[in-house]
């Protein structure tokens, strides 16, 4: 199981990141992605999901029409670990790549 990143490594692992945020009490990492519509968004979520599976790593997330709003945390360990910045750069990679063009 990985380990609490500290605030130092957070903000370094973050850089990477330009879309997301570091929201505080408790950590989490927070994007917001932006679809064309719909099918788009919810195309989205089935890929990440997937992907987070696979990762045994589940986000919290919501959708509302082309909006998919995120929040990854590491639950059992009380906070951000390596984990969800994987995830986070895995959702971003996907969001770039496969669906940047639904916009």
């Amino acid at each position: 199981m990985p380990s609490l990143l500290t605030q130092s490594e957070q903000a370094s692992q973050l850089e990477q990141l330009p879309q997301w945020q570091i929201a505080r009490d408790p950590d989490r990492l927070v994007c917001t992605f932006v679809f064309a519509d719909f099918k788009c968004a919810f195309a989205f979520m089935t890929a990440a999901a997937l992907h987070a599976e696979q990762m045994n790593h589940h986000p919290d997330w919501s959708n509302c029409w082309n909006k998919v709003t995120v929040h990854l945390s590491t639950h059992d360990k009380g906070g951000l670990t390596q984990l969800d910045f994987d995830l986070a750069k895995a959702m971003s990679q996907l969001h770039t790549t496969v669906f940047a063009q639904s916009k």
